[in-house]
């Protein structure tokens, strides 16, 4: 039905606003576009011949009133004749106000079926004028973004936060100037779509079958679109640019739709409102076109006050209640989400009801659920559950546990009768709000928040086996747990703390009285068990481990020989914490560790600097922090510390500090990488005239200045100080540094190690050479890769290799020293007076000319024994260079890498030959080079002479093909000495 707008208006009158060249093009552009909006073509002739008036009818005729506009405006816009299409908006306002009014009846129904009315009533509805002043904020007029994205947690109220908003610019007031659309895509709903188009989108949220589509695109600087639980679709915005659409009447994917509309290919002009859960934010905002982050944090302290004084009738109880809150951080969080805060309210006024001590009963997250839920399912007045209510609990921890594991938030009908919950059970468990009835979907249903499911699921394991549930995706105990501590989604967050907290003897007693038998004893021992497996695994597994979310959930089951036990198994531990309760959580298993062998940690923003204001250590932080750098002076096999991507401010640093000079730290080597000092940090370098465990010391992409230099090098010049190794890898340091480096090298009688890569060294390089060939200089490592050496570097490079007395490995990788270069180099080299045993030139555009000089070097040099030219082109053709210097007597050569370099099968003969002749090469890398089968052949061939000396040799299996794998695999069995190395 056409709205008043389009009775009252005639298309001619627009058409007559169109010069007569426009006219024609009017009508060229007409018979393109037709088809792009679904609609058929009128004949040809018929536009061609018709005059303003007729082709309005012709119009009008073919196509509904509403059609016929759609397709003009978008004519209008082709043309570039926007100016038609806001004297149209402008005299159509009603189509506004019929939107707006439909707006406003649809999301304030949703805000009054709120899952906790009490929260609805009182924090949902009230459009103050304070907020409406807030939310104007949002996008006030002047900002350069157009997107804005807001990010929080499940539960903190995303989704209310937007139909707010929606409520306020419908009832006039907010946006009134800004906005006369806002559309409100729910991403939930979007990916059980298939392709759509951005105009089927707002035609399914306009009030009416015909949506005035083309006039509100004729303006897309005043459509705001809200798009809500962005990391539902799954979408990363990794789509290649090419893959994006611009046509917003093309239909797509949903998750290609949304990602070229928030990418700016599709209606650039419109602004975007986009929330998502932390972890989806991540990285996201650098594929967006100048977004503007936001945090929505729930209630504050105010709003839990205003909050519990309406679940509280009585000031005193009330007054307890939010003591206990603001007492427990973990407590505190939880009410931050309002849904959570309701919860955590009843189950305080339950248990005062039963004249319980709260802060006993509810001092930990796994208590407060199990009050809550048990409460629940105890009908008022009685001693004990119903059988009913028995029955109930356990079928929605069979069901929760279903949604654990096939990752599901959502349930249909069909889950809820696989875990025994009937058509009948329904009425009483969303009365009950355990289960909440989705407003995305019919007869879908959830738990009344993740955190409940996750609390359901983890009590599943003490009542039943998991070999029990009819769903063959639950796995069992174990397998929980290593889920738990690895898994990366968002809705694995508190299931691991839940089923330790469990296992706390006031909640086993609470559970075996509810359920009328004793639960499953076997629990915590099967934990054990895997905990046991877990402290023997490495590599990426163990890397993909978060230990945090380990320490939490024994913080949560606060039996301390149970900890100490676990503690004790671990050797290697890697975490990071972000507030102050981690820090509490870290130190408190910490403190318990015994045979830590390397601890890594990172404390991103705990730590505050007091110079900007910002407030000073607390007792209990600093407390924390002592315990956990307490593991220096408790644990005797500890040689690894590191530290990264941390903020230090002076409490902090003097804590670790103190820990370090304490004569029982036997600390031998300290990583302290990514770290800004908020203070002075002479305590740190003084640690080591104190401590002469310390040998190694790696600072890498810590920013250095003057001063830490200067301090650096009143370390290295003491006696005391036994430092061997120091790497300054990415530390900006500039040509003055490389001068106080250049004096450490000449005064310091024990530093052996230096690792100044990535670092643009430019004239200071000449200083360090002069210090390298200085007599009293010691130094036998030094690398230089990725340091932006120019070609004068090459000379005073080559007087170190021929004046240095301990220079034996030098790294000039990825620096562009070319053949040239290298030419310089060879002939120091090949010098006998030159001692160098390993040289590194991995990516430094050496090409076939480069290799006769290395060959050279190669059959003259008698102390080279490692050398790595790695992706460089060196090709067939070089490698027939080398290879007849490495079959020759007077090659000394131990090892050679040479991946990547562009090798074929035509080089493999003289590589044979190489195997057979040469009596010191035992390790040769040849990963990346397309040998084919005929090259790995005649490779076998030399491996099976006698006279082969090699031990490793560096060949990706995986890049062959099954014939080349099998034969490789034959040789390594019938040489047992010999190691494949697929990666090196």
């Amino acid at each position: 039905m056409a709205s008043p707008f389009f009775a009252d208006f005639g298309l001619m009158w627009y058409l007559e606003e169109l010069k007569k060249k426009e006219f024609m093009k009017f009508k060229e552009l007409l018979r393109q576009e037709t088809p792009q909006l679904g609609l058929g073509q009128i004949p040809w002739g018929e536009v061609k011949r018709a005059s303003r008036e007729e082709l309005a009818n012709l119009l009008l005729r073919h196509y509904e009133g509403e059609q016929a506009w759609n397709v003009t405006f978008r004519v209008f816009q082709k043309l570039g004749r926007k100016d038609l299409c806001a004297k149209a908006v402008r005299e159509s306002s009603g189509n506004v106000k019929i939107y707006q009014a439909h707006m406003r009846e649809k999301f304030c129904s949703f805000l009054a079926k709120e899952s906790i009315p009490m929260v609805g009533e009182h924090f949902n509805l009230n459009v103050t004028q304070e907020k409406c002043k807030f939310l104007e904020l949002l996008f006030e007029p002047g900002k350069q973004t157009r997107t804005l994205c807001l990010h929080g947690i499940q539960g903190v109220g995303k989704t209310t936060f937007l139909a707010k908003i929606i409520v306020a610019w419908s009832k006039g007031f907010i946006y009134q100037d800004r906005f006369s659309y806002i559309f409100y895509f729910c991403c939930k709903e979007l990916k059980r779509l298939p392709a759509v188009s951005l105009m089927e989108l707002i035609a399914r949220a306009w009030p009416t079958a015909s949506a005035p589509v083309s006039e509100i695109m004729a303006h897309p600087e005043k459509v705001l679109f809200m798009v809500d639980d962005f990391e539902e679709l799954g979408s990363d915005l990794r789509e290649p640019e090419s893959e994006l659409c611009g046509d917003w009447a093309e239909a797509h994917p949903p998750k290609l739709l949304l990602s070229s509309l928030l990418r700016k290919k599709m209606v650039p002009e419109c602004f975007l409102l986009v929330t998502l859960s932390p972890k989806a934010r991540q990285g996201l905002e650098d594929r967006l076109k100048d977004p503007d982050i936001r945090v929505l944090t729930g209630f504050n302290e105010c709003d839990m006050k205003i909050f519990i004084s309406q679940i509280f009738p009585d000031m005193y109880r009330a007054l307890d209640a939010f003591a206990v809150i603001l007492d427990n951080h973990q407590i505190f969080s939880l009410c931050q989400l309002p849904v959570l805060c309701w919860m955590a309210c009843v189950a305080l006024k339950w248990e005062m009801d039963q004249g319980n001590d709260v802060k006993l009963t509810c001092q930990r997250r796994t208590a407060l659920y199990t009050s809550f839920l048990l409460n629940l399912f105890t009908p008022q007045g009685a001693a004990g559950p119903s059988w009913q209510g028995q029955a109930w609990l356990q079928s929605l921890c069979s069901l929760a546990v279903q949604g654990m594991w096939t990752d599901t938030l959502v349930f249909g009908e069909r889950d809820l009768v696989r875990n025994g919950i009937g058509s009948s059970d329904l009425p009483a468990l969303l009365e009950l709000r355990v289960l909440l009835l989705c407003q995305e979907a019919e007869a879908s249903y959830r738990f009344l928040h993740s955190s409940v499911q996750e609390f359901c699921a983890a009590l599943f394991y003490l009542l039943k086996s998991p070999g029990h549930h009819p769903h063959t995706a639950v796995q069992g105990t174990q397998e929980l747990l290593l889920t738990y501590l690895q898994k990366s989604g968002e809705h694995w967050v508190f299931v691991g703390c839940f089923l330790f907290g469990l296992l706390h003897e006031r909640e086993r007693q609470k559970l075996d009285a509810f359920f009328g038998f004793q639960l499953s004893g076997e629990m915590k021992w099967q934990l054990y068990r895997c905990l046991q497996d877990l402290a023997k695994i490495t590599g990426k597994l163990r890397r993909e481990t978060t230990f945090l979310a380990l320490f939490y959930a024994l913080f949560e089951m606060q039996e301390e020989a149970f900890t100490d036990q676990v503690m004790d198994l671990m050797s290697e531990l890697t975490f990071s914490v972000f507030h102050e309760t981690d820090l509490k959580v870290s130190a408190y298993c910490l403190k318990r560790c015994s045979n830590l062998k390397k601890l890594s940690l990172s404390a991103h923003s705990v730590f505050k600097n007091e110079e900007r204001g910002q407030s000073s250590v607390s007792s209990t932080e600093l407390l924390s922090w002592h315990q956990v750098c307490s593991v220096l002076t408790t644990n005797r096999d500890l040689q690894v510390l590191q530290v990264k991507d941390s903020t230090l401010n002076e409490p902090a640093l003097l804590t670790l500090c103190h820990q370090l000079r304490q004569p029982n730290c036997l600390l031998e080597n300290l990583f302290l990488n990514n770290i800004t000092f908020h203070c002075e940090d002479w305590a740190l370098f003084e640690v080591f005239t104190h401590n002469p465990n310390l040998k190694y010391l790696n600072l890498s992409n810590t920013l250095l200045g003057c001063q830490e230099m200067q301090s650096l090098y009143s370390m290295l010049s003491h006696p005391a100080c036994n430092l061997e190794k120091l790497l300054l890898m990415n530390c900006k340091l500039s040509a003055d540094d490389c001068k106080v480096l250049a004096s450490i090298l000449i005064e310091s009688r024990k530093l052996r190690h230096l690792n100044l890569s990535c670092n643009y060294l430019n004239k200071g390089a000449r200083a360090l050479c002069k210090a390298l060939c200085h007599p009293a200089c010691t130094l036998e490592l030094l690398v230089l890769a990725l340091c932006k050496l120019r070609a004068w570097c090459w000379d005073y490079l080559a007087d170190v290799l021929l004046l240095s007395k301990s220079l034996v490995h030098l790294d000039l990788s990825i620096n562009s020293l070319r053949d040239e270069g290298l030419q310089v180099l060879c002939e120091a080299l090949r010098h006998p007076v030159c001692r160098l045993q390993t040289l590194c030139l991995m990516k430094c555009s050496i090409t076939v000319g480069g290799c006769r000089d290395l060959a050279s070097v190669l059959t003259s040099s008698q102390s080279l024994r490692t050398l790595f030219i790695t992706e460089n082109s060196i090709e067939d053709a070089g490698m027939k260079m080398l290879c007849w210097a490495l079959a020759r007597p007077s090659c000394l050569l131990e090892t050679l890498g040479v991946k990547d370099c562009g090798l074929t099968s035509a080089c493999c003969e003289d590589l044979a030959t190489v195997l057979t002749s040469s009596k010191t090469l035992s390790m040769l890398n040849l990963i990346g080079n397309p040998l084919g089968h005929s090259g790995v052949a005649l490779l076998c061939q030399g491996l099976r002479h006698p006279e082969c000396a090699l031990q490793v040799l560096g060949l990706n299996k995986a890049e062959f093909g099954e014939e080349t794998r099998a034969l490789l695999e034959a040789e390594e069995e019938r040489n047992p000495d010999l190691i494949i190395k697929e990666s090196w």
